[in-house]
């Protein structure tokens, strides 16, 4: 759905064994605001046609990240830059990746 929809670098990161507030991390890239909004609504309508609920969202696409908490699983969305400087992939790099899809 993401891949399709133009986001790049797509990580799914089992974070359970060393995190306690959530289960899993999606972490995405988009390369511009209009692409972010889309599949920030998207991967919201998919994932609440799945069964499950938006709890929280942080950021905006006009500063480059978006956070969406749903829960057992938070979905980040970033622009290029902002992605190299939150490398949440070095900062849970204790984290198992699942899945990667370039």
């Amino acid at each position: 759905m993401a891949a399709d929809k133009q986001a790049t670098d797509i990580l799914l990161l089992d974070i359970r064994n060393v995190g306690t507030f959530t289960d899993y991390f999606v972490i995405m890239t988009a390369d511009n605001r209009r692409l972010m909004r889309a599949l920030q609504e998207d991967v919201v309508e998919a994932v609440e046609k799945a069964g499950a609920a938006l709890h929280h969202v942080e950021g905006t696409p006009d500063a480059g990240w978006l956070l969406l908490d749903f829960g057992d699983v938070i979905v980040h969305l970033f622009a290029p830059e902002e992605r190299a400087y939150y490398a949440l992939e070095e900062l849970w790099a204790k984290g198992q990746q699942v899945v990667r899809i370039q």
